[in-house]
Formats: C-alpha cells, sequence, structure tokens
C-alpha cells in the first residue's frame, strides 16, 4: 500500500516538474507539493533518477537545500551506471564517452573534458568503485567519476596495460591523511591493481607478470602483495580475466578458461584456484549483485544459444541457474549467422544492474540490461535505447559499470 501512495506520488512529481517552467511556477500557490511536509519530499526527490535530482536542485531553495543536505546523498543512493568509451587510435578528436543511467533509461554524452589527454592505444582506461583510471607506461592516474580532477600517483613498480583496477572499500582502506582538503572530501580509498604487466622484449618473469599492487594515498605509495596465481599467466589481463569485490575479497575469473581465485583483503593471500564452468559455456563473466556473486555467460546448447545468469555460493562455489536472457534480446545484439559472432559479447555489472552488450561497431553497439529482484529470484530484462547520434567510427571501446556519487557531482557543480 505505502510503495503504491509513494509511486503515485513520484508520478505527479515527475508530472508537475516537467509541466513547471519556471521557478515562479514551482512555487506557486496552485503547487501540489507546497503542502507536503518536508520529509515526504525528501523521500519523492530521493527516488528520482540522479539527473532529475540535479535538475530540481536549481528549482526552489527548499528543494535546494534538501538535496544538498549531507544526509540526502546517502538516502538517494544512485544505481550504478553503464559506461562506453570509444577510442580513435587516428583521430582523438573523435573519441566518445557515453554513460547509461537505468532508471532513467537513457544515454549521456560525456563532455572529453573528463577525460585525461594521455589517453591513447598505448594506454589502459577503465572505471570502477565511482573513478576513473588511466594506466599509462610509466604513469597511473584516477579522477572521481564525473568529476575532472585527476590525480597522478607515484609510479607502479611494474608498467602495466590492460591491468583488473579495483576500489577497496573504506573498511580496508588506510587512509587518514586530515591536510589535504581533496582526500577529506572524497575519502579516498586504496587502489589494486592485478596483472596486465607489459612485455619488454619478451623478458618478464612469470611472477613479475602476475604481480598485485595496492595503492595507499595516504603516503602516495605502492605495496607490492602476492602475485595472481600462476594458473593465469596465459591470460593475466582485463582481456581475459573478469573481477568482482565480495565480502572482503576480490575475484579473478578467467573469461575463457574459468578459473576462479580470490584475494584476501584482510590477510593479502590468494586462495586456491578452481574452476567454475557450468555446462555448454564458452565465455562467462563474474559480478558481484545483489549481496552474492553471480556469473553471466554464453551457452551453446542442442536448441542454440542462449546467455544465462547463475547464482554461486562463494563457500563451496556451487552453482544454480538464475536466468536466461529472452532468445529475441539475444538476436538483436547480432546481425548475423557467423561462428565469431560471439567474440565481440561482452557483459559488466554491479549491484541490481546487468549489463551485455555487442562492442562491434557495425551494429552501433546494441546493447541490454537485466535487473536482478532484491532476492536474486527473478530478473527483468529489457533492451537499452540506441546511443545518441552521431557516433565516430572507434578503433577499439572500452567498457565498465561503476556507481557513481551524488555527492560529488553537487560539489563539483556538474549537471
Amino acid at each position: 500500500m505505502y510503495s503504491n501512495q509513494m509511486s503515485n506520488l513520484l508520478q505527479r512529481f515527475i508530472d508537475q516538474m516537467e509541466d513547471s517552467t519556471t521557478p515562479k511556477e514551482t512555487d506557486s500557490s496552485n503547487n501540489f507539493f507546497n503542502f507536503l511536509s518536508s520529509d515526504v519530499t525528501e523521500l519523492i526527490l530521493a527516488r528520482l533518477p540522479v539527473r532529475s535530482i540535479i535538475r530540481c536542485s536549481a528549482v526552489c531553495k527548499l528543494w535546494h537545500s534538501i538535496i544538498t543536505a549531507p544526509l540526502f546523498s546517502a538516502s538517494a543512493a544512485a544505481p550504478p551506471w553503464f559506461f562506453l568509451y570509444g577510442q580513435n587510435n587516428i583521430f582523438v578528436k573523435n573519441n566518445q564517452a557515453f554513460a547509461f543511467d537505468p532508471d532513467s533509461n537513457e544515454w549521456i554524452k560525456l563532455p572529453t573534458t573528463l577525460f585525461p589527454v594521455s589517453i591513447s592505444q598505448e594506454s589502459s582506461f577503465i572505471g570502477s568503485g565511482g573513478f576513473f583510471f588511466n594506466t599509462t607506461a610509466n604513469n597511473f592516474s584516477f579522477a572521481p567519476i564525473l568529476i575532472p580532477s585527476w590525480r597522478e600517483t607515484t609510479p607502479l613498480k611494474f608498467s602495466r596495460l590492460n591491468p583488473l583496477v579495483g576500489v577497496i572499500s573504506s573498511e580496508f582502506s588506510s587512509n587518514s591523511n586530515q591536510n589535504n582538503r581533496f582526500e577529506q572530501k572524497l575519502n579516498l580509498p586504496n587502489i589494486i591493481v592485478v596483472g596486465g604487466v607489459r612485455f619488454i622484449g619478451g623478458l618478464v618473469d612469470i611472477e613479475d607478470n602476475l604481480a598485485v599492487e595496492i595503492y595507499n594515498p595516504t603516503l602516495d605509495s605502492w605495496d607490492l602483495c602476492p602475485p595472481l596465481p600462476a594458473d593465469f599467466r596465459s591470460g593475466n589481463s582485463s582481456q581475459s580475466l573478469s573481477s568482482a569485490f565480495f565480502k572482503s575479497k576480490f575475484y579473478v575469473f578467467g573469461i575463457h578458461s574459468c578459473f576462479i581465485s580470490s584475494f584476501d583483503l584482510s590477510n593479502r593471500v590468494w586462495s586456491e584456484v578452481q574452476t567454475l564452468r557450468p555446462p555448454g559455456v564458452i565465455t562467462s563473466f563474474l559480478i558481484s549483485c545483489r549481496n552474492q556473486l553471480m556469473l553471466a555467460g554464453l551457452c551453446n546448447n542442442p536448441h542454440g544459444p542462449s546467455f544465462n545468469l547463475w547464482g554461486i555460493d562463494e563457500l563451496t562455489m556451487e552453482f544454480s541457474e538464475v536466468a536466461i536472457m529472452p532468445p529475441d534480446l539475444l538476436n538483436c545484439l547480432f546481425d548475423s549467422d557467423e561462428d565469431d559472432r560471439f567474440a565481440s559479447l561482452k557483459c559488466v555489472g554491479v549491484g541490481k544492474y546487468i549489463f551485455v552488450f555487442n562492442e562491434e561497431h557495425r551494429r552501433n553497439y546494441p546493447a541490454c540490461v537485466c535487473e536482478v529482484s532484491s532476492d536474486s529470484k527473478q530478473c527483468r530484462w529489457r533492451r537499452i535505447p540506441d546511443l545518441p547520434e552521431p557516433v565516430n567510427r572507434f578503433h577499439k571501446v572500452i567498457s565498465f559499470c561503476s556507481t557513481i556519487s551524488l555527492r560529488w557531482i553537487l560539489d563539483g557543480e556538474v549537471a
């Protein structure tokens, strides 16, 4: 009953916000929301998509005070966004970036000023845990997503190309610098970098090739940790691996090999390598979703290909099927019957959303999203709208899914 009432109020709120063209109209005596308490108004505002919240912060003084209050950002938990970064190796001006907000079901074309000029075919760009990361031959830098405040760290001990990168939660962060306002404001976490070590003249030891480093922002230093298990040496970069944070552990999973191992962030040790391969799986991706580990993968079945989701028991590594993508959605991601057509299929996700897309440029990067219920027993699939035109031709497409911080956006005055 309460949920239905709140949904009705939310719909009335959206309708009135869209009909209002000036602050005067919004503040008029005819405005239904003038008769609501500030607590109820806050509940409604907190359920809006991020871009609507930002627009609402400029409607009137009351809404601005509610939205900019410190506690509001915690109640208005933003969903993870899906990001696509297209890279043109010839003309840098043709690089483009897009973000998809699943709550508003719309793409946002991001300004190029958010990204460092050093992004190139010789660098690695990715996003995770609310941050953008850029790795070049000798440098590593990061910035809060949607905030162009890039911070360069001391050099990594090993030069990297396409490593796995993750943000360690504050529970395992040793950041306590009280003198740096930037760190105080953003509460910068530690960062883990796994694998992706560049081969220089073909002379890299196996252990070095699997190197793991953790960044401490307080000391601006990198700690060398036990390397990724040797089972991953044949494919040790983000091109062959997927990763997920779950219950104080950083999991690494082989997209093709189906090897899985976890790094205990407290004790800094790797678990024994196991194989996690459901029947018929061709390629699969590990995701932390709805407070559990999930596997999303393409299967080759007697009746044809399918894209399946499995729930994973992190203690036993046993799996159980959760959902199968509707065949018509899977078919809309491809336009040919070639044997290698599935090679361009990618999957990322976090929270309650799992995104599946085709990185082949000829189809304008079609994608779909799966929303997983709170009990992980029901899944709602839907097609994602096409990217906003014009879309340039890219040599490389980078995809990732990350949470965003409403507080950072409001503080940075990004609309």
